[in-house]
C-alpha cells in the first residue's frame, strides 16, 4: 500500500512536471527569440552615454534598454553591473536591473499563458511604478558616502592596464630583407600577451610572408596588410588588426636580426593539416546574417537562464504537487481575520517578498510559482510583489556583496525592498479600487493538461524545431568567436 502511495505520487510529481513544460514552451521560446532579434537591432552599448545624469530621460532609456537586454536576474544584474562601471548613476543602474527582469517581451508572454491578462498589466504598471520608485529612492536617499565606496570598490576591481610591451616608433626600413630595422625596440616589463623571445627560424610552419612588413604612423608601426598564406590552412586576414595605447598583443623586444634576413625566414612556414583559426567563412545573405547574430544572443540567453528557469519548473512543480491548496492558504493571511484592508495587503506583500527571496529562481520560473501563490490564496498586490521580487533572492544579494561591497549591498537591499513594497501595494490598491481584480475562478487551471489537438500543441510543434534549429545556428556562431557557452 505504502509502494503504491509513492509510486502515485512520483507519476502526479512527473505529469505535473511535464504538463508544466508543455504549457510554457512555446512561449517561452517565442519570446526568447524575439527577444533576440531585438537585442540584434539595439545593442546595450549604444545607450550608455545617456546614463550619466539621473532623469526622466535617462530613465526612460534605461526601462527600454532593460527591456531589450535580458530575461534572467542575474544577467541582468552583470549588466547593471558594467553600467556602473561605466559611470552609469547608481538609480539609473538599478532601474536597468528592474526593468530587465520585470518588463521583458518572453516574461508578458509566459504570464498571460499562466495566468492571463489582467495580471500582465499588473505587471506591467508594477513594473513602471517600480521603475519611478527607484529612481527616486537611490537618486536622494543613497547616501554619497556608500557610493564612494562603492565606486572605490568597482574601481579596485578593474584590471590594471598593461603597456604595449615595444617602442616601435623608432623602426624604420632598410636595404636588409626584412625591410625593417628592430634594432631599436625596446621593452618593458609586459609582454601583452605574446613573448616572441624565444622564437626560432626553422623550415615549417604558419604560410605567412612577412618580408613585406612595414611601419606607419599606428602605435604598433606595423603594416600587415601584406601578410599572405600559403595554400595551407592559415587564413588570417590580419589587414585590419590595429592596436592602441594598451595592448599591441607582442613583446618583440629580444627579437635579433642576423645577415641572413633578420633571423627569420618566416616565408616557407605552414600550417598543419587541421586548421583552428580558419577565418575565411563562406559568405552568407543579408538575411542569413541577422538570423545568426541573433541567434547567437539567443543561444547565449538559454546558457545564462536555461538553469534557472529548469530549477523554477522543478521546484514549482513539486510544490503544486505536494502543497495542497489549505497549505497554502496557511501561509496568508485569511480573509475573515478583520483586519484592515491595508494592512491585509501589507502582509501579503511582505510575505510574497519573503518567499520570493527564499525561493531564489528567475523571472521566468518566478511566475509559475506565483500561479501558485494566487491559487493558495495570496493577494493581488503579493502575487505582483513576489513576481518583482527576484532582484532580491539570497543567491542576488550574494551578487551585490560580491560587485560592491557589503555596505552598498545592504543598502541598495533595503531601498530596493522598500521600492517593492511599496509597488505592490500601490497595485493592489489600484487593480482593488477599480474592480479590475481577477477572481480564483477565472484564472485557468494550473495544472491543466496541454496534450491533445488544441493551440498549446499546434504551436509547440512548431516552435519545439524552430528552436532546435535556431540554439544550433546560435552555438555554431558563439562557437566561431570563441564565445561557446
Amino acid at each position: 500500500m505504502i509502494g503504491h502511495d509513492i509510486s502515485g505520487l512520483v507519476i502526479h510529481v512527473f505529469s505535473t512536471f511535464g504538463n508544466m513544460i508543455w504549457q510554457i514552451f512555446w512561449p517561452l521560446a517565442f519570446g526568447l527569440i524575439l527577444s533576440s532579434w531585438i537585442r540584434n537591432f539595439i545593442p546595450v552599448s549604444s545607450v550608455v552615454k545617456h546614463l550619466g545624469k539621473t532623469t526622466p530621460v535617462s530613465l526612460g532609456f534605461t526601462t527600454f534598454l532593460g527591456m531589450v537586454s535580458s530575461s534572467c536576474s542575474y544577467a541582468a544584474a552583470s549588466l547593471s553591473h558594467t553600467l556602473l562601471v561605466k559611470k552609469s548613476t547608481v538609480a539609473n543602474a538599478m532601474a536597468f536591473l528592474v526593468s530587465s527582469t520585470n518588463l521583458i517581451v518572453e516574461m508578458f508572454i509566459v504570464l498571460v499563458a499562466l495566468m492571463g491578462w489582467t495580471f500582465l498589466w499588473g505587471e506591467v504598471i508594477g513594473g513602471l511604478i517600480l521603475i519611478v520608485t527607484v529612481g527616486f529612492l537611490f537618486s536622494r536617499f543613497f547616501p554619497k558616502d556608500v557610493e564612494q565606496e562603492m565606486r572605490q570598490h568597482l574601481e579596485d576591481a578593474q584590471p590594471q592596464k598593461a603597456s604595449c610591451g615595444m617602442d616601435m616608433s623608432e623602426m624604420s626600413g632598410d636595404g636588409s630583407d626584412c625591410g625593417m630595422d628592430m634594432s631599436k625596440m625596446k621593452s618593458d616589463d609586459s609582454d601583452c600577451g605574446m613573448d616572441m623571445s624565444k622564437m626560432k627560424p626553422d623550415d615549417s610552419d604558419c604560410g605567412m610572408d612577412m618580408s613585406k612588413m612595414k611601419s606607419d604612423d599606428s602605435d604598433c608601426g606595423m603594416d600587415m596588410s601584406k601578410m599572405k598564406s600559403d595554400d595551407s590552412d592559415c587564413d588570417m586576414d590580419m589587414s585590419k588588426m590595429k592596436s592602441d595605447d594598451s595592448d599591441c598583443g607582442m613583446d618583440m623586444s629580444k627579437m635579433k636580426s642576423d645577415d641572413s634576413d633578420c633571423g627569420m625566414d618566416m616565408s616557407k612556414m605552414k600550417s598543419n593539416d587541421s586548421s583552428a583559426m580558419d577565418m575565411a567563412a563562406k559568405p552568407q545573405s543579408p538575411m542569413m546574417e541577422k538570423i545568426t547574430k541573433s541567434a547567437g544572443f539567443f543561444q547565449m540567453d538559454i546558457a545564462m537562464i536555461g538553469k534557472e528557469i529548469l530549477i523554477g519548473v522543478v521546484v514549482s512543480s513539486l510544490l503544486i504537487a505536494l502543497m495542497p491548496q489549505d497549505g497554502w492558504r496557511a501561509l496568508f493571511i485569511s480573509n475573515d481575520a478583520g483586519l484592515p484592508v491595508w494592512l491585509h495587503s501589507f502582509l501579503d506583500v511582505i510575505i510574497g517578498i519573503f518567499v520570493a527571496m527564499i525561493a531564489y529562481v528567475c523571472s521566468v520560473g518566478n511566475l509559475i510559482l506565483a500561479a501558485a501563490l494566487w491559487h493558495g490564496g495570496i493577494s493581488f498586490g503579493g502575487v505582483i510583489g513576489f513576481i518583482l521580487s527576484d532582484v532580491l533572492t539570497i543567491p542576488m544579494i550574494r551578487v551585490y556583496q560580491k560587485y560592491y561591497g557589503k555596505r552598498p549591498a545592504k543598502w541598495m537591499v533595503g531601498l530596493l525592498f522598500v521600492a517593492i513594497l511599496f509597488t505592490g501595494l500601490c497595485v493592489d490598491a489600484i487593480f482593488n479600487g477599480f474592480g479590475w481584480v481577477t477572481s480564483d475562478q477565472t484564472v485557468r487551471t494550473l495544472n491543466q493538461s496541454g496534450f491533445g489537438f488544441n493551440m498549446t500543441t499546434v504551436m509547440n510543434l512548431i516552435f519545439i524545431p524552430l528552436s532546435i534549429w535556431y540554439y544550433k545556428v546560435g552555438k555554431k556562431a558563439n562557437a566561431g568567436m570563441g564565445m561557446s557557452m
